[in-house]
This record gives structure tokens, sequence and C-alpha cells, in this order.
């Protein structure tokens, strides 16, 4: 449907200033998201952000929620690591006796 008001010269230059300075934002805008510094400095708070919500999930599996520690998880992991230890060794013992 055509629009049949008129406009005048005045509303024209306003509408298209208006649509300039959005512009003009709009780029100013994608400058600062791009910027080598402020991809930067999002790429750390996002990597401070996972390091925290890792540090607090791993803190949870070993801290009960009244401070105390869980022995059980902790004889568990402690288990773990012995184990990877003693495999690491066995693999190496072979490795060495084979080249021999």
């Amino acid at each position: 449907m055509a629009d049949t008001t008129t406009r005048s010269k005045q509303d024209i230059e306003a509408e298209i200033a208006a649509a300039r300075q959005r512009l003009a934002d709009n780029v100013a805008g994608l400058i600062n998201q791009v910027h080598p510094k402020a991809v930067m400095q999002r790429s750390i708070d996002d990597a401070r952000g996972f390091a925290a919500t890792e540090f607090a999930n791993a803190k949870a599996q070993v801290v009960d929620e009244y401070g105390n520690l869980r022995t059980e998880r902790l004889l568990l992991i402690g288990g773990a690591v012995a184990g990877v230890v003693t495999f690491v060794l066995l693999v190496r013992g072979i490795l060495k006796n084979a080249r021999k």
C-alpha cells in the first residue's frame, strides 16, 4: 500500500541523519567487538570463568557442604593415582627389558 503522506525536505534529511547515526553506532560496535584487545579480554574472562567452575566442581568432589573432607573420595583418588603410577612403572620396566 502506498504512503499518501508527503514528507518535507527536513523530515527526509532528519531521517537520513538518524539512519547514518544508527549505522555509525553499529559499525563502532562491530569494531569494538572484533578489536584484538576486546577479543583477548573476552577469552581471558571465558578462561577464568571456566577455571573457576572447574575448580568449584573439583572441590565439591572432595569437600562436603560443611567444609569437611570426603575421605572416601580422597582414598579413591589416591588409589587411582597409585594405580596409574604403578602401571607406568610396569610398562617402563617392560619396555626397558625389551630393548636389551
